[in-house]
């Protein structure tokens, strides 16, 4: 009802087994005739006690009917307009592996015994096939694997509208319109309390990303104050592509940019450690790097693409381990975070608030730099 293109799996399941399909003879080879109903129409809680019995059965059925509702579903996404919002009702989504391949996965969700009773009480099955069903479906500690936005579907109708309301306009319609113009979500510097839920977040974001990267990406990984237990930080995720060279770095850009990660053009070093002028000798094209941004304005996160072995690749590592493995440099790095947030709090314009956070910080990641490797030598760490 909002403008949203909706590509309704289970309609399309529907559509290619219909009387007089290919997909319907198939399910009669492989089940048996006893799957139709009089009018030659599929008998669907037949062909369900069947093919939910067990393992074996249900690859059959996914086998007959997967692909060709893979195929549809693209005709549809294809046809949909440049500007739109797709949204894609797949009740098998975690089952089939494919959350990895979307930009944002809302699961809406009831508990095990509504379901079991929607699915006797509403649709008429046998309990025995409606738990057979449920017992073959991904548990909901999977689904929240996975979930980026988690809509409760068991209680008040309206509310559940209201939350879909505000979905689509305070985070769906500003992500299309990032991707379509490849603009990042911006990244607040306001320091905030440790949230358990952004390992979690990093975690989906990185399947997002090695989908996308394929390949070229070595290795990903969550860096920066997010990944460190307990230490306050500004709410973006910082993660990190390590790739062979920077030409490997620039091919990513079209890439990550259609998975929902454009580009940054402004950036494309990092600040060398120790700063020039501060005794720092190390050539300055060694840190060079890619950096791209979230268009997700509900999940903001900055994903620098490095070199493997290049400086900046390294200690974004190290200083990541250094700080989980030392209480006092995690305080000590903590209390810079409050001052340098103090810093950017006198500036309205984001720009320079963003500038004035990382302008404090500087001096003390010049001799970090030298402190964590020393830590490093001494514990015998390794990237």
């Amino acid at each position: 009802a909002l403008g949203a293109v909706l590509v309704d799996a289970d309609t399309i399941a529907r559509e290619i087994v219909a009387p007089g399909s290919e997909g319907l003879a198939e399910l009669v080879d492989a089940f048996g005739d006893d799957i139709l109903l009089p009018d030659g129409a599929l008998n669907r809680p037949a062909l369900a006690a069947k093919a939910f019995a067990g393992d074996d059965t249900r690859a059959i059925l996914n086998a007959i009917t997967h692909p060709k509702v893979g195929r549809r579903t693209a005709e549809l996404v294809a046809a949909a307009p440049g500007d739109a919002v797709v949204v894609q009702d797949i009740p098998l989504l975690v089952e089939g592996g494919m959350a990895a391949g979307f930009h944002l996965v809302a699961v809406v969700h009831a508990g095990e015994q509504e379901r079991l009773h929607r699915l006797v009480e509403l649709r008429g099955m046998p309990e025995a096939d409606a738990r057979a069903r449920i017992a073959a479906q991904a548990t909901e500690e999977q689904r929240r694997e996975v979930a980026d936005v988690w809509l409760d579907n068991t209680g008040d109708e309206a509310a559940l509208v209201a939350a879909v309301r505000t979905l689509w306009s305070e985070r769906l319609v500003p992500f299309e319109h990032n991707l379509r113009t490849r603009s990042a979500a911006p990244a607040d510097p306001v320091l905030t309390a440790a949230r358990p839920e952004w390992e979690q977040q990093a975690h989906r974001l990185i399947a997002r990303l090695a989908l996308a990267a394929g390949g070229p990406a070595m290795r990903i990984d969550h860096v920066g104050s997010t990944a460190v237990p307990g230490l306050a930080g500004i709410d973006v995720l910082d993660l990190q592509i390590t790739v062979a060279d920077l030409r490997a770095a620039d091919a990513l850009a079209e890439p990550l940019a259609l998975a929902g990660f454009p580009r940054l053009e402004q950036v494309d070093h990092d600040t060398p450690k120790p700063a020039y002028g501060a005794g720092g000798e190390t050539d300055p094209a060694v840190w060079a790097m890619r950096l791209h941004g979230s268009a997700d304005p509900g999940r903001p996160a900055r994903v620098a693409v490095r070199v493997d072995g290049w400086p900046g690749q390294q200690f974004a590592l190290l200083l990541r381990d250094w700080l989980r493995a030392d209480e006092s440099v995690r305080a000590e790095y903590a209390d810079l975070k409050r001052t340098a947030a103090d810093a950017a709090a006198r500036h309205p314009e984001p720009a320079a608030a963003e500038a004035a956070y990382a302008e404090a910080k500087a001096p003390w990641f010049d001799r970090a730099f030298h402190r964590a490797w020393q830590w490093a030598d001494a514990t015998g760490w390794s990237a």
